[in-house]
């Protein structure tokens, strides 16, 4: 009973830490997620574009609903999921500051093959 009791506590603390980058970690979440960029679709639909099995989709939407990515709403008997790609914003916020680093970086090498090229032809000159 106690080891239950821990590793229930242990998957809820799992499941508060889940975030974007977690839920963008796996291909098939990264597949779901532009699938439903395109179109919102239910979930049967959606679990009929992969080879696995129903329960194995709808782990992956819980995951991207608990992330923030999806909203999924009930329409009668069906399930309906959106993407929310707001949420992605987090993501290029957090790559983008790499992305200025590697320009400074490429800038100043840009520069410096730009210096010895000029001072490569300045030496044939003379």
């Amino acid at each position: 009973m106690l080891a239950y009791i821990f590793a229930s506590k242990y998957l809820h603390i799992m499941e508060a830490r889940r975030d974007v980058f977690q839920a963008i970690a796996d291909p098939t979440r990264r597949e779901i997620i532009g699938m439903l960029a395109r179109k919102t679709q239910n979930l049967n639909t959606l679990a009929e574009n992969f080879d696995v099995s129903r329960q194995a989709i709808s782990l992956h939407i819980k995951i991207l609903t608990e992330c923030g990515l999806i909203t999924v709403t009930q329409s009668g008997r069906e399930r309906y999921c959106e993407v929310k790609l707001k949420k992605l914003n987090e993501v290029a916020s957090w790559v983008d500051q790499y992305r200025q680093y590697w320009d400074k970086k490429l800038d100043s090498l840009e520069l410096y093959l730009d210096k010895l090229q000029k001072q490569k032809k300045n030496g044939r000159r003379k």
